[in-house]
């Protein structure tokens, strides 16, 4: 199974940048004898050289040189031509990349109306050409920051392509929110604009938090700085840091809460790559964590977020694990969801683990956990057996939860301050196909999501209420 990852914008391809440099890496420690196998094909094709660089795949025997399977689009040329220029140039070549030279102001219009329709064909033509190359081709993943004009305006109208050309493909999206303090003064247009066309058509959608980033690899300094966790902790945690890899520049401040994101994907994508007891493909996911299709919002959490120096962890730390799954602090966004409701849960587990280490947690934390009354067993989970590189295991848990309505609540009121003095509309509206009623079609489309959690919520604590109230999709 092939999944085809896109990157949009400036975040999604310097979030690329980082997994297919991880990727490598975790590929590498696994196959030391440098043979193309299963686990490879997924996400790289093995390239035939010596045809003047566009030789035939060859799926047997040694590699010979990796390509990766991606589209790399941005409408300026600076992250594109650094990963170009840097240790992951071998990986990727010209006929991949869609790039411009102005960017798009910061402007959902211009990414999405302007780029979108003088890009169309370009991007459709390589998409066919890249999934042409895939035996089966289980899924797509956009990767894309919501607050920027290209991320968001091109990221979507990327997103709406993949439904029109391959509407059985399953489509996964990691979307970086902006956060109260943003720079963009537009980022709360361009979000809300983006968020209208994720409700319509993403199959799954995992929100990330920059201010969560943040905090994360903040703790992880000050847990390591302050020799809290003595010498059981490597000095520079695999998750946040990209030592040991093939990048020798200076870290720039983005790249820690970068690799988790990375890290992140690389842990959903384990089950595809790896052989385990309990193998989950992304489809499933989707099926079961997404039972009313608009409510396809995946509150994510990693664990551990520093590398062990000790290989032979005691199984209390395995349960600690599972604990630290659910506590804020390893959420890739700001979230409450132990006093919100859960709808469904999955627990992705890779290392030596056992299928009753997860039965025995799961019954452990489910008291702890309001689930929606009629999906009380809305457990899924998939077991990998190889690790991250650096740890022993490692978790990700992704929960379908209401807790994620504050994050669409406050996205709606930075909205709503800006439009209704109109401010900085007139940017969009000198956009060609751009029209007012994008505007306030995009912010209905928020209420109604918010309004379907509201619905859910109010069904907490009281009897049981028939789930047919809410909108759904035929």
């Amino acid at each position: 199974a092939v999944s085809l990852p896109f990157a949009v914008g400036q975040c999604g391809n310097q979030v690329g940048c980082r997994f297919w440099d991880l990727a490598l890496r975790e590929h590498a420690a696994v196959n030391k004898k440098g043979i193309y196998d299963e686990a490879l094909s997924s996400f790289f094709r093995n390239i035939d050289t010596r045809s003047g660089g566009n030789g035939p795949d060859i799926y047997e025997g040694k590699i010979c040189s990796l390509k990766a399977r991606a589209l790399l689009i941005d409408m300026e040329e600076g992250v594109v031509n650094e990963i170009l220029q840097g240790p992951l140039r071998d990986v990727f070549d010209s006929k991949q990349l869609i790039t411009d030279v102005s960017g798009s102001g910061n402007n959902w219009a211009v990414g999405h109306k302007l780029y979108g329709c003088q890009y169309r064909e370009n991007i459709v033509e390589k998409l066919r050409k890249t999934a042409e190359h895939c035996d089966c081709l289980q899924c797509f993943f956009i990767i894309h920051s919501m607050g920027g004009g290209t991320g968001s305006g091109l990221g979507t109208f990327v997103l709406n392509l993949l439904e029109e050309e391959f509407p059985e493909v399953y489509r996964f999206v990691t979307s970086v929110y902006p956060s109260g303090e943003d720079d963009v003064i537009t980022s709360p247009y361009n979000s809300v604009l983006a968020m209208k066309e994720l409700n319509e058509h993403a199959d799954c959608v995992l929100p990330i938090e920059n201010e969560s980033l943040f905090d994360i690899v903040n703790k992880i300094h000050q847990m390591i700085n302050s020799g809290k966790l003595g010498s059981a902790v490597k000095q520079n945690s695999l998750v946040t840091s990209s030592s040991g890899s093939a990048k020798t520049l200076q870290e720039k401040p983005f790249d820690a809460m970068n690799n988790i994101v990375a890290n992140l994907l690389l842990n959903l994508t384990s089950s595809a790559r790896f052989e385990g007891s309990l193998n989950m493909d992304l489809n499933e996911i989707s099926m079961n964590l997404v039972p009313f299709p608009r409510l396809h919002y995946l509150v994510s959490s990693l664990t551990p977020l520093y590398t062990l120096a000790d290989v032979n962890v005691p199984s209390r730390r395995l349960d600690q694990m599972f604990s630290d799954a659910f506590s804020r602090d390893h959420q890739l966004i700001q979230a409450d969801p132990k006093h919100s409701l859960y709808l469904a849960c999955a627990l992705l587990v890779r290392g030596n683990v056992q299928v009753s280490d997860l039965r025995r947690n799961i019954e452990r934390l489910k008291p702890s956990l309001p689930f929606v009354s009629w999906n009380q067993e809305g457990w899924k989970t998939g077991l990998c057996s190889v690790p991250p590189v650096g740890h022993s295991h490692s978790l990700l848990a992704l929960a379908n939860n209401t807790c994620v309505k504050p994050t669409f609540i406050e996205l709606k009121d930075r909205f709503m301050k800006l439009y209704k003095k109109k401010a900085h509309l007139h940017h969009y509206l000198q956009v060609d196909g751009m029209e007012q009623s994008c505007f306030s079609e995009a912010v209905c489309s928020l209420s109604d999501l918010i309004e379907e959690y509201n619905e859910l919520d109010a069904t907490k604590d009281g009897p049981r209420i028939d789930p047919s109230r809410l909108k759904i999709a035929v």
